[in-house]
Parts: C-alpha cells; structure tokens; sequence
C-alpha cells in the first residue's frame, strides 16, 4: 500500500507572544514544531503500513528549516522525505499551496491513500486537505477519526458533533484526520539518529511542469492577508452576588433595563 502524508511545520502558538503597545502578535520567538494534527497523520500511515505492508512517504513545502518535520517522521516510520523549497513558492495561500503539493504527488508517484491533518493550528483553515483531492481528481473524506483498508476499500468513522458516520470509499482517497486518531508514537534515540543520516529529496518549481506558476506565491496567491493583529482585551464582567437568588435577579433586571438591553 504506497501511502502519502502532507506535514507541515508550524510555530508553537503556545510560545506566540502578543505585543500590547501596538497590539500585534508575534511569533518571531516560538519554536518550529511538527503540527499536532500532522502528527495524528504520520501515525496513522505508519499504522496502516504496518498492517499492509508498503511505503509512507511524507512531503512538505517549506524551507531548509523544515526539514526537521520530515526527519521526525522519518524517525517514527516513514520511509521517504521530499521537501518542496522555491522562493517562488514563497507567501502562498492555502489555495496555492494545495496547488503545489498536489503537482508534487503527481509527480511522485500513485498514491492509494493521502493523509493530512484536520487543519494546521497556525492558519486554522482546514482547507489544504480537501483543496488537494479536488486538484487531483479523487474522493476526500474529512474528519476522520478511525480507518481500515480492505482491498482497495476503505471504511472511515467520519466524527462529528453528534457521534461518527461510517463511510466507504473506493481508493485512491485523501483523509484529513482528527487528533482522537490515534497517540502518535515517540521515537527512539536509534531512529532519531538514523532520520538525521536518512536522504531528503528536494523539489523546485522548476521540477513540477505541470504546475501553474501563475498561481503561486503571494502575487498568484487569491487570498491576501491586509492585517494580523491581536484581538481587543474583553471589558471585565460583573458579578452580582445578592442576600438572595430573587434579589438577584431583580438587581440583574434593572440593570438590563438601564442600559437598554430589554
């Protein structure tokens, strides 16, 4: 079974700071880790590999920097890195960048199965995944929460907020999977190291002649950012704390009416 997982590295929002004075966020200080949902992803492939049998070959786009992400699936079971770096490919949108990925996989190789995570936790779109499917051609399931293989069907719980859909979908498939997936595997000191040594493919622009140049980047780019700002810090509430729950409520109706809210 020849599987692909789409990774890619983000900043740890955990470590993002927020300049008050002129209330912009920035991430020049967080950390580059793997993004969590794409973690979920690689675990997933490694896990279906291991059942069928085949190779996982994991692909972002990226610069030198993210190479690290690709090392670190290597270190947990993928067998193939390729790294896409352009500057042409420099600024692009979600819509460019599926764009990109997805001449990439044509390029690579026949894939029965892609893999991507829910949604990158820097951009929170949820869009590459299934932009990707749509460009190659093929069936997309989002929100995957479980999957099996069976010849060449696949059978998914689709998770949503009342429980899962059980879906069916015949191969070649893009899943974009959820983090109640699976808990994704810790390398060990021996793989890490071998992921060091492992080769990484590097792709350009130039190496993809099917791709649209015209599309990419942040001129071909549809979507342009104007601002990125931090949002406005909420007004305190106010805590009303009475003798009583009647006496309570009926300081909580005056107030309302005073201020013209009923």
């Amino acid at each position: 079974m020849e599987i692909l997982v789409c990774v890619k590295q983000v900043p740890d929002t955990a470590e993002i700071k927020v300049d008050s004075e002129v209330n912009k966020v920035d991430i020049s200080g967080a950390p580059k880790i793997l993004n969590p949902f794409d973690a979920n992803a690689v675990e997933a492939a490694i896990q279906l590999k291991e059942v069928h049998g085949g190779t996982v070959t994991a692909l972002t786009m990226g610069t030198e920097q993210a190479k690290a992400v690709l090392k670190e699936a290597i270190s947990v079971g993928a067998d193939r890195a390729v790294l896409l770096d352009d500057p042409l490919f420099q600024d692009s949108d979600t819509f460019a960048t599926s764009s990109i990925l997805a001449s990439a996989i044509k390029k690579l190789g026949n894939f029965d199965l892609i893999i991507c995570g829910k949604q990158a936790i820097d951009g929170d779109s949820g869009q590459v995944g299934s932009q990707i499917a749509e460009h190659l051609g093929i069936a997309q399931i989002t929100l995957v929460s479980k999957i099996e293989v069976k010849d060449k069907v696949i059978v998914v719980n689709r998770q949503h907020d009342d429980g899962h859909e059980v879906i069916q979908a015949d191969l070649p498939v893009v899943c974009t999977v959820v983090n109640t997936i699976n808990t994704p595997r810790y390398a060990t000191v021996r793989s890490k190291l071998a992921a060091n040594r492992a080769p990484i493919e590097v792709l350009k622009a130039a190496d993809l002649p099917d791709l649209n140049l015209g599309i990419i980047g942040s001129e071909g780019s549809p979507l342009k950012t104007i601002e990125i700002y931090a949002p406005p810090k909420k007004a305190p509430g106010v805590r009303i704390k009475e003798e009583t729950a009647a006496e309570s409520g009926v300081k909580l109706a005056k107030m309302l009416i005073a201020n013209k809210v009923i």
